[in-house]
């Protein structure tokens, strides 16, 4: 079917005035006139719909694509036409709206209404990769390098940046991708944004026009609330007779990350993974992106640590769970207080220890106490909480008077008082209150310890508030995190026995340390000064 109808309608702005200066001021009010639209549906059953605008005093045009009036309009330019793809099965009418603006914020607007008949396929091979046997969903392959990437136009590898592991804000990762199809051949897509969703900072303020978007720094934005953009739409995938390149072809909706592309060449596509490339602004940048079934382990094996597996919220006020945690108390097993010259007697008391609103409290405090000048708690989950591999988060603020040596860390499941460090330790967190917000990941073995230890750092804006400090922890690499963003990883060529004893179980520590060879010189004043956890949970 070729058959369409057409209705104008014009609109002219009205101004009321009150000085000749203002009219003035407006300039010539001239509202384009002859609107014609030229509709060419291509034969076939292609589902390709050509629109040509012209019009007489037009500046431009915008055309669009169906019933939703929300819907991002194509600019056309006057002389130009563009031509968009129906998706949806069947014989149907879609209205088409030609919107031509003239001088003064005048327009006239055409709509067109358009009959149908489409009938498109997607090979049953790249169907079933792509959708299963009716519906499959698909995640961000977010642990494996260059997941996400940019790069040249003219190039095929991102060149500009390509992600680390979990290397990207994680709003991104938290969308679910799902195709779908049925037997009439309708093939849908649906993004669920799950809130937020990562988008790229040069199209924000298009979307947000009260934003202002610090160049290059791309932002999480919730897009669904008011109905922004589509997240609900059909696709395609289109075969180029000459290359056998594949295309994926989103009616108006995006790939979890926005930048305004809506064909994507499918790079790889197998059972499971999905790698595509698209052409952002013109084609000035070229975007990549991977991704794989949800619930798959991932590229190469590497999990997807999402099952929360053991956790404690610290929402029973007392003492801390003696199901969980032990005591480590007095100046510890060596002479120079616990190995590193620290100047606090650890105590059970709930003076130094106590669960409280919701969050475990570790107070150190300056008062005589068992030879020593200051107390403090540490307290481990050793024998009672063992683990290898996973994600871990702990939600804490921090105490920064100077002196103070906070510490969120583990040891292997086997160590005692001389097999340190080739049993292996992983400082989730280590602060000073003399170096004041600057975060420490830090791992000691063989191949690296006390001074020597491999480890980066990181700052935050303010360590007396709570942040999320948290690792990754593969069989072969470790990932230090704040608030979601990474800041190091350790990754050793040669993984042998000396420099990553990771491969077995490891236990948690808790503790304020005062003073010592990290801690340094106590400010004369102190008085007590407080570590707060909200939780601490391990995912596998």
């Amino acid at each position: 079917m070729r058959n369409f109808k057409t209705y104008i309608s014009f609109i002219l702005l009205t101004f009321f005035l009150s000085c000749e200066e203002n009219i003035a001021d407006l300039g010539v009010l001239v509202s384009p006139t002859n609107l014609q639209v030229a509709v060419d549906i291509e034969a076939g059953q292609t589902g390709n719909v050509t629109i040509t605008p012209t019009a007489d005093d037009v500046l431009s045009f915008h055309v669009y694509f169906g019933d939703d009036e929300n819907a991002a309009p194509t600019l056309v330019t006057p002389g130009d036409n563009v031509t968009h793809r129906y998706t949806r099965s069947g014989q149907y009418t879609v209205l088409i709206r030609v919107v031509a603006f003239g001088a003064g914020g005048t327009s006239t607007t055409s709509v067109i209404e358009a009959d149908l008949d489409v009938r498109l396929f997607i090979d049953a091979q790249t169907l079933a990769l792509l959708a299963g046997t009716g519906s499959k969903s698909w995640i961000w392959d977010q642990n494996t390098a260059g997941h996400f990437g940019v790069g040249p136009p003219d190039g095929r590898t991102p060149d500009f940046f390509s992600a680390t592991p979990n290397g990207i804000n994680p709003c991104a990762y938290d969308d679910v991708l799902t195709f779908s199809f049925d037997a009439q051949d309708n093939y849908s897509y649906e993004l669920n944004t799950n809130g937020e969703t990562f988008m790229n900072w040069a199209v924000v303020q298009s979307l947000f026009p009260d934003a202002n978007p610090q160049q290059f720094v791309d932002e999480c934005r919730d897009i669904v609330t008011d109905n922004l953009l589509p997240t609900s739409t059909s696709f395609l995938v289109l075969t180029d007779s000459e290359t056998d390149v594949q295309t994926i072809t989103l009616g108006g909706s995006f790939m979890s990350y926005y930048s305004d592309i809506r064909d994507w060449e499918i790079l790889e596509l197998s059972e499971n993974k999905l790698s595509v490339r698209g052409l952002q602004n013109n084609g000035e940048l070229a975007w990549y992106f991977s991704f794989i079934p949800e619930g798959f382990t991932g590229g190469g094996g590497v999990p997807n640590f999402d099952n929360l597996v053991w956790s404690d919220e610290f929402d029973t006020d007392g003492a801390p769970n003696t199901a969980n945690w032990n005591y480590d108390t007095g100046t510890g097993p060596f002479s120079d207080g616990w190995g590193n010259g620290e100047s606090q007697f650890y105590t059970d008391r709930a003076d130094n220890v106590v669960i409280s609103n919701g969050t475990l409290k570790i107070i150190a405090k300056a008062e005589p106490f068992g030879g020593q000048q200051y107390t403090s708690a540490r307290i481990t989950s050793k024998d009672k909480y063992e683990f290898t591999y996973g994600r871990v988060e702990v939600r804490a603020k921090l105490p920064t008077a100077g002196g103070t040596w906070p510490a969120i860390w583990m040891l292997g499941a086997g160590f005692d008082d001389t097999n340190w460090p080739a049993i292996g330790e992983i400082d989730i967190m280590e602060h000073t209150g003399n170096d004041l917000n600057k975060i420490l990941g830090t791992v000691h073995n063989n191949a690296g310890s006390g001074g020597s230890a491999n480890g980066g750092e990181t700052t935050v804006t303010d360590a007396s508030e709570f942040h999320v400090y948290s690792i990754v922890w593969y069989e072969d690499a470790i990932i230090w995190y704040v608030d979601g963003t990474p800041f190091y990883t350790y990754e050793p060529a040669n993984k042998n026995g000396d420099n990553y004893p990771y491969t077995g179980d490891f236990y948690f520590l808790l503790n304020v340390a005062m003073g010592g060879s990290l801690g340094g010189t106590i400010d004369p004043a102190f008085v007590e000064d407080t570590m707060e956890i909200d939780y601490i949970r391990v995912y596998q």
